[in-house]
Protein backbone atom coordinates (compact mmCIF):
# COMPACT_ATOMS: atom_id res chain seq x y z
CA UNK A 1 0.00 0.00 0.00
CA UNK A 2 1.53 3.15 -1.40
CA UNK A 3 1.51 6.46 0.08
CA UNK A 4 -1.36 7.36 -2.07
CA UNK A 5 -3.48 4.63 0.46
CA UNK A 6 -3.61 2.67 -3.08
CA UNK A 7 -3.14 -1.00 -3.18
CA UNK A 8 -0.52 -1.12 -5.61
CA UNK A 9 -0.26 -4.71 -7.08
CA UNK A 10 2.42 -6.59 -9.07
CA UNK A 11 2.17 -9.66 -10.39
CA UNK A 12 3.87 -12.29 -13.14
CA UNK A 13 0.95 -12.56 -15.76
CA UNK A 14 1.07 -10.65 -18.72
CA UNK A 15 -2.51 -8.59 -19.59
CA UNK A 16 -2.96 -9.19 -23.13
CA UNK A 17 -6.63 -8.52 -23.26
CA UNK A 18 -7.90 -11.08 -21.61
CA UNK A 19 -9.04 -8.93 -18.47
CA UNK A 20 -6.28 -10.49 -15.80
CA UNK A 21 -4.95 -7.31 -14.63
CA UNK A 22 -9.23 -6.25 -13.93
CA UNK A 23 -9.84 -9.41 -11.85
CA UNK A 24 -6.88 -9.56 -9.73
CA UNK A 25 -7.81 -5.81 -8.75
CA UNK A 26 -10.78 -7.14 -8.28
CA UNK A 27 -9.40 -9.88 -5.84
CA UNK A 28 -7.14 -7.19 -3.94
CA UNK A 29 -10.16 -4.66 -3.24
CA UNK A 30 -12.40 -7.20 -1.69
CA UNK A 31 -9.67 -8.37 0.60
CA UNK A 32 -8.98 -4.84 1.60
CA UNK A 33 -13.11 -4.41 1.44
CA UNK A 34 -12.23 -0.93 -0.42
CA UNK A 35 -13.33 0.57 -3.91
CA UNK A 36 -12.03 -1.47 -6.86
CA UNK A 37 -10.54 2.45 -7.68
CA UNK A 38 -8.45 2.29 -4.78
CA UNK A 39 -5.91 -0.74 -6.44
CA UNK A 40 -3.83 -0.08 -9.62
CA UNK A 41 -1.86 -2.98 -11.29
CA UNK A 42 1.83 -2.04 -12.11
CA UNK A 43 3.33 -3.30 -14.95
CA UNK A 44 4.70 -7.12 -15.11
CA UNK A 45 8.01 -6.70 -14.22
CA UNK A 46 10.82 -9.14 -13.68
CA UNK A 47 12.91 -6.98 -11.14
CA UNK A 48 9.62 -7.52 -8.88
CA UNK A 49 8.41 -10.70 -10.12
CA UNK A 50 11.56 -13.02 -11.41
CA UNK A 51 11.17 -16.59 -12.36
CA UNK A 52 7.07 -15.86 -13.32
CA UNK A 53 5.32 -19.56 -15.45
CA UNK A 54 4.25 -18.31 -18.70
CA UNK A 55 0.84 -16.92 -19.28
CA UNK A 56 -0.65 -19.87 -20.95
CA UNK A 57 -3.07 -22.56 -20.50
CA UNK A 58 -5.94 -20.47 -18.78
CA UNK A 59 -4.79 -20.84 -15.37
CA UNK A 60 -3.18 -17.25 -14.85
CA UNK A 61 -6.32 -15.98 -13.09
CA UNK A 62 -6.22 -19.17 -10.81
CA UNK A 63 -2.30 -18.57 -9.89
CA UNK A 64 -1.86 -14.85 -9.65
CA UNK A 65 -5.64 -14.53 -7.90
CA UNK A 66 -4.80 -16.70 -5.26
CA UNK A 67 -0.99 -15.70 -4.74
CA UNK A 68 -2.75 -11.77 -4.69
CA UNK A 69 -5.00 -12.81 -2.37
CA UNK A 70 -2.36 -14.38 -0.10
CA UNK A 71 -0.50 -11.07 -0.05
CA UNK A 72 -3.13 -9.19 0.79
CA UNK A 73 -4.19 -11.23 3.52
CA UNK A 74 -0.58 -10.72 5.40
CA UNK A 75 -1.26 -6.86 5.14
CA UNK A 76 -4.47 -7.16 6.01
CA UNK A 77 -3.70 -8.89 9.10
CA UNK A 78 -1.52 -6.21 10.24
CA UNK A 79 -4.03 -3.45 9.33
CA UNK A 80 -6.83 -5.43 11.50
CA UNK A 81 -5.69 -3.11 14.81
CA UNK A 82 -6.24 -0.30 12.83
CA UNK A 83 -9.19 -0.69 10.68
CA UNK A 84 -10.82 -2.13 13.82
CA UNK A 85 -13.80 -4.21 12.31
CA UNK A 86 -16.98 -4.55 13.61
CA UNK A 87 -18.93 -7.95 13.89
CA UNK A 88 -19.94 -7.32 10.12
CA UNK A 89 -16.40 -7.09 8.92
CA UNK A 90 -16.91 -3.30 8.44
CA UNK A 91 -14.27 -0.76 9.27
CA UNK A 92 -14.77 1.47 12.02
CA UNK A 93 -11.78 3.35 11.09
CA UNK A 94 -11.80 4.93 7.63
CA UNK A 95 -9.06 3.56 5.38
CA UNK A 96 -6.72 6.43 4.79
CA UNK A 97 -6.51 7.08 8.66
CA UNK A 98 -5.98 3.62 9.33
CA UNK A 99 -3.18 3.35 6.59
CA UNK A 100 -1.33 6.24 8.15
CA UNK A 101 -1.30 5.20 11.57
CA UNK A 102 0.07 1.74 10.71
CA UNK A 103 2.67 4.06 9.17
CA UNK A 104 3.67 6.03 11.48
CA UNK A 105 3.66 2.83 13.44
CA UNK A 106 6.18 1.63 11.19
CA UNK A 107 3.88 -1.44 10.34
CA UNK A 108 5.07 -3.41 7.02
CA UNK A 109 2.36 -2.39 4.27
CA UNK A 110 3.91 -4.65 1.61
CA UNK A 111 4.27 -8.62 1.18
CA UNK A 112 4.79 -10.71 -1.30
CA UNK A 113 2.08 -13.48 -2.07
CA UNK A 114 2.82 -17.02 -3.61
CA UNK A 115 0.73 -19.86 -4.67
CA UNK A 116 1.49 -23.43 -6.42
CA UNK A 117 -1.13 -25.36 -7.67
CA UNK A 118 -1.38 -28.47 -5.56
CA UNK A 119 -2.04 -31.93 -6.63
CA UNK A 120 -0.49 -32.15 -9.52
CA UNK A 121 1.85 -34.96 -11.01
CA UNK A 122 4.30 -35.17 -13.71
CA UNK A 123 2.66 -37.36 -16.23
CA UNK A 124 4.88 -39.65 -17.87
CA UNK A 125 3.71 -41.36 -20.80
CA UNK A 126 6.51 -43.40 -21.30
CA UNK A 127 5.95 -45.79 -18.55
CA UNK A 128 3.20 -48.33 -19.29
CA UNK A 129 0.04 -47.97 -16.70
CA UNK A 130 1.53 -44.89 -14.90
CA UNK A 131 -1.35 -42.72 -13.56
CA UNK A 132 -1.12 -39.31 -12.53
CA UNK A 133 -2.85 -35.39 -12.24
CA UNK A 134 -1.75 -33.52 -15.38
CA UNK A 135 -4.60 -30.75 -13.97
CA UNK A 136 -5.97 -29.42 -10.95
CA UNK A 137 -9.90 -29.28 -11.99
CA UNK A 138 -11.97 -29.72 -15.58
CA UNK A 139 -14.07 -27.45 -17.02
CA UNK A 140 -17.14 -28.06 -18.84
CA UNK A 141 -19.06 -26.15 -21.31
CA UNK A 142 -21.79 -27.20 -24.45
CA UNK A 143 -23.03 -25.60 -27.67
CA UNK A 144 -25.87 -25.90 -30.30
CA UNK A 145 -25.43 -24.18 -33.32
CA UNK A 146 -27.81 -23.91 -36.21
CA UNK A 147 -26.24 -22.97 -39.96
CA UNK A 148 -27.28 -22.09 -43.43
CA UNK A 149 -25.07 -23.31 -46.42
CA UNK A 150 -25.09 -22.25 -49.89
CA UNK A 151 -25.58 -25.45 -51.93
CA UNK A 152 -24.30 -23.17 -54.97
CA UNK A 153 -20.75 -21.40 -53.43
CA UNK A 154 -20.12 -23.36 -50.18
CA UNK A 155 -20.79 -20.11 -48.31
CA UNK A 156 -22.46 -20.70 -44.82
CA UNK A 157 -23.91 -18.29 -42.19
CA UNK A 158 -24.10 -19.14 -38.74
CA UNK A 159 -27.68 -18.29 -37.78
CA UNK A 160 -27.72 -19.05 -34.35
CA UNK A 161 -24.93 -20.63 -31.67
CA UNK A 162 -26.16 -20.88 -28.09
CA UNK A 163 -23.27 -21.78 -25.63
CA UNK A 164 -23.42 -22.24 -21.65
CA UNK A 165 -19.94 -22.80 -19.91
CA UNK A 166 -19.61 -23.85 -16.62
CA UNK A 167 -16.79 -21.55 -14.60
CA UNK A 168 -17.99 -22.01 -11.42
CA UNK A 169 -18.51 -18.59 -9.10
CA UNK A 170 -17.38 -16.39 -11.89
CA UNK A 171 -14.50 -13.44 -10.91
CA UNK A 172 -16.02 -11.14 -13.27
CA UNK A 173 -19.17 -12.23 -15.38
CA UNK A 174 -18.69 -9.65 -18.42
CA UNK A 175 -15.14 -10.65 -18.84
CA UNK A 176 -15.70 -14.52 -18.94
CA UNK A 177 -18.54 -14.07 -21.42
CA UNK A 178 -16.60 -12.44 -23.87
CA UNK A 179 -13.91 -14.54 -23.44
CA UNK A 180 -16.70 -17.30 -24.18
CA UNK A 181 -17.71 -15.63 -27.64
CA UNK A 182 -13.87 -14.84 -28.37
CA UNK A 183 -13.29 -18.03 -28.10
CA UNK A 184 -15.98 -20.03 -30.14
CA UNK A 185 -15.50 -17.50 -32.40
CA UNK A 186 -11.57 -18.29 -33.08
CA UNK A 187 -12.69 -21.97 -32.75
CA UNK A 188 -14.84 -21.48 -36.13
CA UNK A 189 -11.99 -19.80 -38.07
CA UNK A 190 -10.15 -23.57 -37.22
CA UNK A 191 -12.82 -25.45 -38.03
CA UNK A 192 -14.41 -23.79 -41.42
CA UNK A 193 -11.74 -21.78 -43.19
CA UNK A 194 -8.19 -21.43 -41.54
CA UNK A 195 -6.53 -24.11 -43.94
CA UNK A 196 -2.74 -24.61 -44.67
CA UNK A 197 -1.74 -25.13 -47.68
CA UNK A 198 1.25 -27.00 -49.02
CA UNK A 199 3.06 -28.42 -51.93
CA UNK A 200 2.01 -31.73 -52.15
CA UNK A 201 0.12 -34.20 -54.15
CA UNK A 202 -3.22 -32.72 -53.72
CA UNK A 203 -1.70 -28.98 -53.87
CA UNK A 204 0.49 -29.39 -56.91
CA UNK A 205 0.65 -25.91 -57.97
CA UNK A 206 2.36 -25.31 -54.70
CA UNK A 207 5.85 -25.84 -55.24
CA UNK A 208 7.08 -28.74 -52.36
CA UNK A 209 8.56 -27.72 -49.27
CA UNK A 210 6.35 -24.11 -49.77
CA UNK A 211 3.75 -23.24 -47.75
CA UNK A 212 0.72 -21.02 -49.74
CA UNK A 213 -1.19 -19.64 -47.27
CA UNK A 214 1.16 -17.02 -45.95
CA UNK A 215 -0.80 -14.11 -45.50
CA UNK A 216 -4.39 -12.48 -44.98
CA UNK A 217 -4.91 -12.57 -48.57
CA UNK A 218 -4.77 -16.71 -48.36
CA UNK A 219 -4.91 -17.94 -45.04
CA UNK A 220 -8.18 -16.45 -43.87
CA UNK A 221 -9.27 -16.07 -40.12
CA UNK A 222 -12.92 -14.93 -38.99
CA UNK A 223 -14.22 -11.33 -39.00
CA UNK A 224 -17.18 -9.54 -38.11
CA UNK A 225 -19.06 -10.98 -40.71
CA UNK A 226 -18.71 -14.57 -39.73
CA UNK A 227 -20.24 -13.73 -35.82
CA UNK A 228 -23.46 -15.93 -35.53
CA UNK A 229 -26.45 -13.71 -36.30
CA UNK A 230 -28.07 -14.61 -32.73
CA UNK A 231 -25.04 -15.20 -30.50
CA UNK A 232 -26.38 -16.18 -26.99
CA UNK A 233 -23.72 -16.91 -24.62
CA UNK A 234 -24.64 -17.80 -20.45
CA UNK A 235 -22.48 -19.35 -17.46
CA UNK A 236 -24.06 -22.35 -15.40
CA UNK A 237 -26.27 -20.52 -12.72
CA UNK A 238 -25.16 -22.34 -8.80
CA UNK A 239 -22.06 -23.76 -9.79
CA UNK A 240 -18.71 -24.12 -7.76
CA UNK A 241 -15.22 -25.42 -8.37
CA UNK A 242 -14.89 -28.57 -6.93
CA UNK A 243 -11.19 -27.63 -5.77
CA UNK A 244 -9.89 -25.30 -3.82
CA UNK A 245 -9.60 -22.10 -6.53
CA UNK A 246 -9.64 -18.03 -6.04
CA UNK A 247 -13.18 -17.53 -5.20
CA UNK A 248 -14.55 -20.87 -6.32
CA UNK A 249 -14.20 -19.74 -10.02
CA UNK A 250 -12.60 -21.36 -12.62
CA UNK A 251 -10.44 -20.86 -16.03
CA UNK A 252 -12.30 -19.51 -19.09
CA UNK A 253 -9.80 -18.80 -21.90
CA UNK A 254 -9.60 -21.43 -23.99
CA UNK A 255 -11.89 -24.15 -22.64
CA UNK A 256 -14.57 -22.66 -24.93
CA UNK A 257 -12.58 -22.91 -27.96
CA UNK A 258 -13.94 -26.72 -28.84
CA UNK A 259 -17.41 -25.28 -28.40
CA UNK A 260 -17.38 -24.25 -32.26
CA UNK A 261 -17.04 -27.67 -33.17
CA UNK A 262 -21.31 -27.65 -33.09
CA UNK A 263 -20.25 -24.89 -36.64
CA UNK A 264 -18.81 -27.94 -38.07
CA UNK A 265 -20.78 -30.20 -36.97
CA UNK A 266 -24.48 -28.73 -38.17
CA UNK A 267 -22.54 -28.30 -41.24
CA UNK A 268 -22.47 -31.80 -42.51
CA UNK A 269 -26.02 -32.09 -41.14
CA UNK A 270 -26.72 -29.19 -43.84
CA UNK A 271 -24.46 -31.39 -46.64
CA UNK A 272 -26.34 -34.31 -45.98
CA UNK A 273 -29.58 -32.97 -45.70
CA UNK A 274 -28.86 -31.26 -49.30
CA UNK A 275 -27.18 -34.62 -50.54
CA UNK A 276 -30.55 -36.68 -49.50
CA UNK A 277 -32.69 -34.11 -51.35
CA UNK A 278 -31.07 -35.16 -54.42
CA UNK A 279 -31.18 -38.79 -53.92
CA UNK A 280 -27.67 -39.64 -52.61
CA UNK A 281 -28.31 -41.47 -49.60
CA UNK A 282 -24.85 -42.72 -48.93
CA UNK A 283 -22.07 -42.21 -46.51
CA UNK A 284 -19.51 -39.43 -46.64
CA UNK A 285 -16.87 -37.56 -44.88
CA UNK A 286 -16.20 -33.54 -44.24
CA UNK A 287 -12.52 -32.70 -43.09
CA UNK A 288 -11.97 -29.83 -41.31
CA UNK A 289 -11.64 -26.99 -41.94
CA UNK A 290 -15.09 -27.33 -44.03
CA UNK A 291 -14.05 -24.29 -46.39
CA UNK A 292 -16.34 -23.49 -48.83
CA UNK A 293 -14.55 -25.53 -51.78
CA UNK A 294 -15.27 -28.62 -49.55
CA UNK A 295 -18.73 -27.90 -48.65
CA UNK A 296 -19.73 -26.82 -52.38
CA UNK A 297 -17.95 -30.22 -53.99
CA UNK A 298 -19.83 -32.40 -51.08
CA UNK A 299 -23.75 -31.02 -51.87
CA UNK A 300 -23.43 -33.66 -54.89
CA UNK A 301 -25.69 -32.57 -57.60
CA UNK A 302 -25.68 -32.92 -61.44
CA UNK A 303 -22.72 -29.91 -61.40
CA UNK A 304 -20.58 -32.19 -58.88
CA UNK A 305 -21.17 -35.27 -61.27
CA UNK A 306 -18.84 -33.21 -64.09
CA UNK A 307 -16.26 -33.01 -61.82
CA UNK A 308 -13.67 -36.28 -61.59
CA UNK A 309 -14.13 -37.57 -57.84
CA UNK A 310 -10.46 -37.44 -57.93
CA UNK A 311 -10.37 -33.60 -56.73
CA UNK A 312 -9.06 -32.78 -53.35
CA UNK A 313 -11.93 -31.58 -51.87
CA UNK A 314 -14.37 -34.35 -52.88
CA UNK A 315 -12.85 -37.35 -50.80
CA UNK A 316 -10.91 -35.55 -47.88
CA UNK A 317 -12.21 -37.84 -44.47
CA UNK A 318 -12.49 -36.82 -41.04
CA UNK A 319 -15.82 -36.72 -39.78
Amino acid sequence: INAEYMGLVTIGGIEMGQGLYTKTSQVAASVFNIPLNKVHIAETSTDKIPNASPTAGSFSSDIYGMATKDACEQIKERLLPYLKPDNEGQYTVEWRQAIWAAYTDRINLSAQGFWKTPGLTNLNLSKPGFKGSPFYYFTWGAAVSEVEIDTLTGEIVVLRADAIMDVGRSLNPVIDIGQIEGAFVQGMGMFTMEEVVRGDTQHPWVPKGHTFTRGPSTYKIPGFQDIPVDFRVSLLDNSEAEKQTIYSSKAIGEPPYFLSSSVLFAIRDAIKSYRESKGHHQEFNLDYPATVESIRMLCHDEFVDRVSSSNPYYSKASI
